[in-house]
């Protein structure tokens, strides 16, 4: 198979990093042949200059300024418009919220088959893949039939890397031929949320509690830790539920889905919601006072016991070992 039709998300001049997992899943696909990019919005064409390093030969830029904020429909226009220029012969996207959705929409103008985050190419005739279900609990073995496979790689399950001996890529515009049902459902507003330190997505390693906390006020022991380690707080739905985090913190198939060094899963019982989110850690270290949670099948340490007592301990001894 060849030709694959890569969907590139960016801001701020650079390539989102699931959009670059989804470019290595799609030169796997076109057995390391370059593969060609779309991106949508401002931004897109310099955004496009600096793909050649992950094996994008030709780039098409959709900068319409109908396309600022950002609207499922007009990006399936944007899709369906590049299928109809580049004639490829699978189309990739990151399987971020915002992929999915795209391709969704795609699937349903066009007719074609849409198989949602994927993990795997077992084989291209047929072309086989593995796609990660039920929240991360469940991987399936699907054979994707179709005259264009529509296929969106899960989060952190392909690691990144750049292609070999790849220039600059050739950057086209592309006026998508939007009409007023591509925009009827846009973005109208972006709320800013007060952060502090690290962000989840960014962090290396990332300090979660859940139900076991007790409360808010139980929190400040785990935002000590996450100071000391530099690193962010995160939380479970449960938490979010009860209104002693911010839905910002949520760690989760709902919330965000983190890749750190090293996950703390303080108090956190491990509902499969929960580790679809953090399955993409390195290293997980549950906290926990039952020795049957759910959360210790994931792990690759275990503490057993209090984490109000375990907590602070960990953090003493990490402010002894600093001080010598």
């Amino acid at each position: 198979m060849a030709g694959a039709l890569v969907l590139v998300e960016h801001a701020d001049g650079a390539v989102d990093e699931l959009s670059l997992q989804a470019l290595t899943f799609a030169r796997e696909l076109t057995g390391g042949e370059p593969v060609a990019a779309l991106l949508v919005g401002a931004g897109a064409s310099d955004a496009a200059a600096g793909l050649g390093a992950y094996g994008v030969s030709s780039a098409l830029a959709a900068e319409d300024e109908r396309l600022a904020a950002y609207a499922p429909g007009a990006w399936a226009r944007c899709v369906t418009d590049a299928i109809e220029r580049a004639a490829p012969s699978a189309v990739v996207a990151p399987g971020s919220n915002r992929g999915n959705e795209v391709l969704a929409h795609v699937a349903t103008r066009l007719g074609h088959t849409f198989a949602a985050n994927c993990t795997e190419l077992r084989s291209q005739d047929p072309l086989t893949v593995v796609r990660v279900r039920w929240g991360g609990t469940l991987l399936e073995e699907a054979r994707v039939h179709g005259e264009l496979p529509l296929l969106s790689v899960a989060p952190h399950m392909v690691a990144a890397t750049s292609a070999n001996g790849a220039g600059a890529p050739a950057v086209e515009a592309l006026e998508p031929a939007l009409d007023d049902a591509d925009l009827a459902v846009r973005v109208s507003e972006h709320v800013e949320t007060t952060t502090s330190g690290v962000s989840l997505a960014d962090a290396k390693v990332v300090v979660s509690g859940g139900r076991g906390v007790g409360s808010a006020d139980g929190f400040a022991m785990l935002e000590e830790l996450a100071e000391l380690l530099e690193a962010a707080v995160g939380c479970s739905r449960v938490v979010t539920s009860a209104g002693w985090r911010p839905h910002t913190d949520q760690v989760g198939q709902t919330g965000t889905k983190v890749s750190p060094d090293l996950y703390i899963a303080c108090g956190i019982s491990g509902a499969t919601q929960h580790i679809a989110g953090c399955k993409g850690a390195k290293k997980i270290l549950a906290i926990n006072t039952d020795a049957e949670a759910p959360i210790l099948m994931s792990a690759d340490y275990a503490v057993i016991g209090d984490l109000a007592e375990i907590v602070p301990a960990i953090t003493a001894e990490l402010r002894k070992v600093r001080s010598a």
